[in-house]
């Protein structure tokens, strides 16, 4: 190189310094609130996938001849395979990291998804809901461990409200949108268009995740408010992943189990059954599930933000973590017995607004439980005990799925809604009982772990 493209070398790169410095860094305030944001659109998305089958139910049964059993085997498939992969998805999140454990859990799902157009009869429509629910199952500890990560532990409840609310409101907006999809261009075209979604949420996913640490976007002041948010005692969380063999030694863990296994049954019972209960038993027509069965998920949207505001305004009150959460879940569940005067009233309408309150109790409940593993956690294990907890949900939520087949097809849907009122107060009872005050518990070393009883 001569003197003179050395020389110039040389000052087009001080010149490339100075214009980088000169640059203001970009940054984004609120980050984590953007964050929360794009994990409640994939939850959006995650309801929409699910919920075709059961808006289109009608359609689809009388297509491939499917009895009330063999549609509640379907729905028992699909929980099965979400059984199975919650506690799997939350080990392998807390393994691989958020960013990568999203996207391997919604191209599984997604592709899940479209393949239902492929579905000829029971067998492979069985087995395409089984691939759906592997896939879909993993947002809800990847959500938890994203807010784990992004939210200081007073606005935690609030930032799993947020994701949460995604969940109600794609029932929101899943009967409207399916119902014009499928009398446009058919249920097969439905499930193609619906799965292609989740591709187009990927993208800003891989654009915009990232550690805390490690976002270019994120301010110095918010980091360090998430940080010093998240210190119990003086100190950060622990990044160890601990075991599921470890992590059962705990009584809090199975009190999250317990909990959901006997709660989260109400919700699966409306997500899966709401379609044909109002068509069979209150005699809606497709068009009419499309226009009024949106309204229910609407309360449930409001009942997850408000059971994460409530939960966050108390303790900015200065009420203890414990207090706060047991008084938001104790309330919640005195509100889902509704079920039990829905399922006997005479106006179809008035049924359909009790059944709103349910949801609305359950969306505050579940908000507050799911916290419940950061609380007692540090956010190495807050997704694998979020994952064992959705197992338990899982289990208790496939036992009474297919039971609702055989209720309804020998008896009617008042025995399945009376069972399902008194789920709540039950389960928050058995909650309260394992899990004591809910405080932070220390995690032993893997050889050294007592029971903890």
């Amino acid at each position: 190189m001569s003197p003179e493209s050395y020389v110039s070398t040389q000052a087009e790169a001080t010149k490339q310094q100075l214009d980088n410095k000169s640059r203001p860094e970009f940054k984004v305030r609120g980050l984590r609130w953007w964050i929360v944001g794009l994990v409640s659109v994939a939850t959006l998305i995650n309801y929409l996938d699910r919920l075709t089958i059961s808006v289109l139910a009608p359609v689809i049964r009388e297509d491939l001849n499917l009895t009330n059993l063999e549609y509640a085997s379907i729905g028992t498939i699909f929980l099965l395979a979400y059984t199975i992969s919650q506690s799997i998805s939350g080990k392998l999140f807390d393994r691989i990291g958020t960013r990568i454990g999203f996207t391997v859990s919604i191209v599984i799902w997604s592709f899940a998804a479209m393949a239902h157009a492929l579905a000829r009869g029971l067998g492979s429509l069985s087995f395409f809901r089984f691939l759906l629910g592997l896939g879909e199952a993993g947002n809800w500890p990847g959500a938890a461990k994203a807010v784990a990560e992004w939210f200081p532990i007073r606005e935690r409840a609030m930032g799993l409200a947020i994701f949460n609310s995604g969940a109600a409101m794609g029932s929101v907006f899943a009967p409207p949108i399916i119902v014009f999809l499928q009398l446009t261009y058919g249920w097969k075209a439905t499930f193609v268009i619906t799965g292609a979604i989740g591709f187009v949420w990927l993208a800003g996913w891989l654009a915009l995740y990232r550690q805390p640490e490690e976002h270019p976007w994120l301010t110095k002041d918010e980091l360090h408010l998430i940080r010093e948010g998240q210190k119990v005692d003086g100190v950060t969380d622990s990044r160890t992943a601990p075991g599921w063999t470890q992590l059962l030694r705990y009584r809090q863990v199975w009190a999250v189990v317990i909990a959901r296994l006997m709660v989260d049954p109400v919700w699966w019972l409306f997500i899966f059954w709401l379609p044909e209960y109002l068509n069979k038993a209150r005699g809606f027509s497709l068009k009419e599930i499309g226009m009024f069965a949106w309204a229910p998920y609407a309360c449930a949207s409001a009942g997850s933000l408000f059971g994460g505001w409530l939960a966050g305004a108390l303790i900015k009150r200065g009420w203890s973590v414990n207090r706060a959460r047991k008084s938001v879940i104790v309330f919640a569940a005195m509100l889902m017995p509704a079920g039990i005067i829905a399922v006997r009233a005479e106006d179809p309408y008035v049924a359909v607004g009790l059944i709103g309150l349910v949801l609305f109790g359950f969306q505050v409940w579940i908000n507050n439980v799911q916290t419940l593993p950061s609380d007692f956690f540090p956010s190495s294990a807050v997704a694998s005990v979020a994952g064992m907890g959705g197992t338990g949900a899982g289990i208790g939520s496939m036992i009474f799925t297919l039971s609702t087949g055989w209720m309804v097809d020998h008896f009617s849907y008042t025995p399945v809604l009376t069972i399902a009122g008194l789920l709540a107060p039950v389960g928050t009872v058995l909650l309260f009982m394992l899990a004591g005050r809910i405080q932070r518990v220390p995690l032993e070393p893997a050889m050294n772990v007592s029971t903890q009883k």
